[in-house]
This record gives structure tokens, C-alpha cells and sequence, in this order.
């Protein structure tokens, strides 16, 4: 079978009518010159693994494996293929070696080519670092991690789109399922960080994983402590911006590694009975604002990010009262304090990113109060003054929180949302609060009143900004020195050069 007649029958299960495209990239100029230099070196090979997939699938794909066999068993065959090939392909190729490793990166006319040596992988327990020796293509294949995954064709001229497919890989990719070549066991065990990769292609592909593949992910959850926290927290960045994060979500819950590596969010699921009354799961509330932020493929990933953490506050805050039932009463605030810890833990970036997600963690209650009342001017300039150039993006994460199965009350809170809406393009117009600062300091307080810092001059600029806020005074400094003054004088402090 040749990778042309891979991409047929996939497409004959599938009952659609062929588009050229896949085929336009298997006779890619780059990969007939690799072919061509191989066999003038007497070298085998093959492009494997992901690129191979996503032409059968007809997905976008720019990483492109090339795997070189030796037959003659010498040293780092993909590193000399490399370098063979960028003399010929002249000055715009640009090689990258990694002895190492034994591999070697070309880049040619916007193309990325990883090369490297057939290989066969051996682990210790404790590790997932493997011992690597030279090997076949077949032992390539068998240690790769999923047999969608180990797909591969050949790129030597005479036999130059053969197609090998040593585990069935085409049919899994038919049937939508995520298995490994070999003992699932072994396979994650080995590598742990081959259980988040294994969710990730699950959510990115819709596919499912296959019943023996997933018991194996819940007997081995545990080794995932083994593996760096940055390398976890790049698998759960590329599940967050999926069109359906909330499919991984519920396979980390599943399989238990939810607790281990997330367990502020894991804590969020499950429904707590008392006289009748239950609160609703809000894990899987979360997971439904998630994906509804997620609705817009290019919603950035920290936003994604804050509607994931936006309730983590409510494990925390959960009380009981007779008279209201299940209550969460500053979920939000709380949830906002538990941010930066998460961050730190989880090797996400601490800077104005971090602050982003405090942000709208910390009020995304607060548009909800406002829909729910009466819209007035003072509540809405004092939300557009917290979130500053955030509004926008508080008010998509706000929209997204109403998940209520009641249509009408649905309805009336998005009704309500639009009114904020329209009052925070006014304002912004008129007042421009987006970028508001308090016309009076501190350091105006204490040089007024020859005081040192202390609680007054807190009392006094709050005093001027709720004036403002309320529309009692103008937003000008002449307008709130005065109200200064005055707030000041009802609290004995007198200006010093009177």
C-alpha cells in the first residue's frame, strides 16, 4: 500500500470526495530532494508520526519527521543526511545540529525538517529520560506512542510513498481511537507524559481512547509526578486551546489526574444534598463556561485560563444557611487570592498575565449584580474603573457564566447584559473611564495637610472617587479639591498654611 492509497481508503470510509491538497504535499519538492539524497548516501528514509496522520486526516501540519535508517550501522545518519542535503539546497537552508541527541533541524523556504537516526528506547523507572540505541525503523515505530502516531512512508525514490502502518494506525484513525502499539502499561509508565499527550490528541481530534488505553491512564495517573511541571502544564496550555477543552477536562477528572495536577478545579466537582436542596456541579458548570468561551477560536489562552479558574473560590466559601440553602458568598474574591499561588505551582507566567485572570476571576460577579439590578450610571463607571482594558473581555467571560437551563431567565440576564453594554459605550465616550485616574493623590493630601502616610489620606481619595463615580461632583481636579476640602474639614484636618 502507498500513502496515496492510505489517503483513499480513509476517504472512501469517510464517503467524501478527494481534494488534492494531500497529495500536493506528498510530492513536495523538499521531501523528493530528501529521497534523492538518501539514496545517493545509501540511506533509507521516512517521514513518521504526526505529519503522516494529519495529511490522512487533512489537517495542518509544519512539523515534518524524517527518520534515517543505516544499514551499515553508522553514527548519526539523520545528522549527515541533514548536512548532505542543505549543501545542495545552497545558502537559504539553514541546519541546526544536536549531537546529543543525534538529530538535526533544516529549514528551507519557510519548511521545518527534524531528522534523526532509527532508533530503539529503553526506560528506568524513575525516569523518563530513555536509553536510546541505534535500531530499526521497526523499532522506531514500536517505541512511538499511539498508533496513529506510527504511521510512516518512505522517501527513497524507488519506493517513494510506500505507506507502513505496523499497528493498524489507519483504522484507528477511521474508527476515531486513541490506543498505543504496545502495552499501555508500558507506555505510560515509561513516559507518564505520554498520558497528557494521549488526552490532548483525544481532545484535539474528538477521538476516543480505547478502553484498555484508558484503564492503563488511571493505574498509572501517579507516575505523572515523575514529569516536570513545565512540560504538564505545555500539554494542558495546547487542551485549553482546543475547540472543546472541557472534553479533556473530563478525562484528566476521569482517569485521576485532575487531583494531582489541577486540584483547585478538581475540587469543584461533585453536588452536595441537605433538606432536600443540592447546589448545581460546578466543575461541570466551569467546564460549560469553558467551552463557552472557547466558541470563538481565537479566544487567547489566558482568558481561556480565567474561565477555567473563575469558581475555584467556591469549594472554599461553600456554607449552608436554613433559610438560603447552599451559599458561595465571596467566591470570587477568594477565588482571585488563589490565582497566584496556582500560577507559581503550575510555571505559568507570573506578570501581567497573572494579573489578567485576577482581574476577571475577581469581578466577574460583578457585571451579574449589575445585570441583575437596575442598570445605573455610578455601578457601571465604578466596574469600567476596576477592569480598565479588561471590560471587554470581563463581559465575554460574564456572558458565558449564564449557563442556567432556564430559557427565560437565560434570556433576561443576556438582555440585561446588553443594556451594561450599551452604558459602557456611553460612558466610555462621555467620560473615557477605561483610563481613569483620581484627580487628587496622595502625595497632594500630605503636602496640603503636612501628613505623613496614614489612614486619612486612604478615606479622603475614596471619598473624592466615590463623588465622582455617583456623578456628584465633575471628573476634574478643581471640582474634586473642593470636595477635598470639604470631606477633610468634617474630619478636623486643616490645611497647613492656614
Amino acid at each position: 500500500m502507498t500513502i496515496q492509497d492510505a489517503i483513499q481508503e480513509y476517504d472512501n470510509f469517510r464517503q467524501r470526495t478527494r481534494q488534492t491538497d494531500s497529495l500536493r504535499v506528498i510530492d513536495d519538492p523538499l521531501l523528493r530532494r530528501i529521497g534523492e539524497k538518501a539514496d545517493a548516501l545509501g540511506l533509507e528514509c521516512y517521514v513518521v508520526g504526526g505529519y503522516v496522520r494529519d495529511i490522512i486526516l487533512e489537517r495542518p501540519s509544519k512539523d515534518i519527521d524524517v527518520v534515517v535508517v543505516d544499514n551499515s550501522q553508522s553514527p548519526t545518519p539523520g545528522i549527515r543526511l541533514a548536512q548532505a542535503l542543505a549543501k545542495d539546497l545552497g545558502r537559504s537552508t539553514h541546519v541546526s545540529i544536536f549531537r546529543n541527541f543525534g538529530t538535526a533541524q533544516l529549514k528551507w523556504h519557510g519548511q521545518e525538517v527534524e531528522f534523526v537516526g532509527a532508533r530503539r528506547e529503553s526506560y528506568q523507572h524513575n525516569s523518563r529520560k530513555p536509553i536510546v540505541e541505534d535500531g530499526t525503523l521497526d523499532d522506531d515505530l514500536h517505541r512511538r506512542d499511539f498508533t496513529i502516531n506510527a504511521l510512516a512512508f518512505c522517501l527513497n525514490t524507488t519506493r517513494y510513498g510506500e505507506f507502513i502502518d505496523l499497528f493498524e494506525g489507519l483504522l484507528d484513525l477511521e474508527d476515531g481511537i486513541i490506543a498505543t502499539p504496545l502495552d499501555p502499561d508500558i507506555t505510560f509508565s515509561d513516559d507518564p507524559l505520554r498520558m497528557m499527550r494521549c488526552i490532548r490528541f483525544a481532545t484535539q481530534l474528538r477521538f476516543q481512547i480505547e478502553e484498555e488505553t484508558q484503564e492503563a491512564l488511571a493505574r498509572n495517573a501517579d507516575r505523572i509526578k515523575i514529569i516536570s511541571q513545565e512540560r504538564i502544564t505545555d500539554e494542558l496550555n495546547k487542551i485549553m486551546m482546543t475547540a472543546a477543552p472541557s472534553i479533556g477536562f473530563i478525562e484528566l477528572s476521569r482517569c485521576g489526574l485532575l487531583p494531582i495536577i489541577l486540584p483547585e478545579v478538581a475540587a469543584l466537582e461533585g453536588v452536595e444534598t441537605r433538606n432536600g436542596r443540592a447546589h448545581k456541579d460546578n466543575f461541570y458548570h466551569t467546564l460549560e463556561v469553558l467551552d463557552n468561551i472557547c466558541k470563538e477560536q481565537e479566544t487567547p489562552l489566558f482568558l481561556r485560563w480565567a474561565a477555567l479558574l473563575h469558581d475555584i473560590g467556591k469549594p472554599r466559601s461553600k456554607r449552608w444557611d436554613n433559610l438560603a440553602g447552599w451559599t458561595f458568598h465571596n467566591h470570587n474574591y477568594i477565588g482571585q487570592k488563589m490565582v497566584a499561588p496556582l500560577f507559581r505551582r503550575m510555571k505559568l507566567p507570573v506578570d501581567e498575565r497573572m494579573a489578567y485572570v485576577e482581574t476577571l476571576v475577581g469581578l466577574h460577579m460583578r457585571p451579574i449584580a449589575i445585570a441583575d439590578e437596575e442598570v445605573t450610571d455610578s455601578a457601571v463607571r465604578r466596574l469600567l474603573f476596576e477592569a480598565g482594558e479588561n471590560i471587554d473581555d470581563l463581559m465575554r467571560l460574564c456572558e458565558a457564566d449564564i449557563t442556567s437551563k432556564n430559557r427565560e431567565k437565560k434570556h433576561r440576564f443576556l438582555q440585561n447584559f446588553q443594556l451594561v453594554r450599551k452604558k459602557l459605550i456611553d460612558l466610555q465616550a462621555r467620560d473615557n473611564y477605561r483610563t481613569w485616574h483620581n484627580p487628587i493623590s496622595g502625595e497632594e493630601i500630605m503636602q496640603i495637610f503636612s501628613l505623613k502616610p496614614c489612614r486619612e489620606i486612604g478615606i479622603l481619595k475614596q471619598a473624592v472617587k466615590d463623588a465622582i463615580w455617583d456623578s456628584v461632583i465633575p471628573n476634574d481636579h478643581d471640582a474634586a479639591f473642593q470636595f477635598m476640602l470639604e470631606k477633610a474639614a468634617e474630619m478636623n484636618l486643616i490645611p497647613a498654611n492656614n
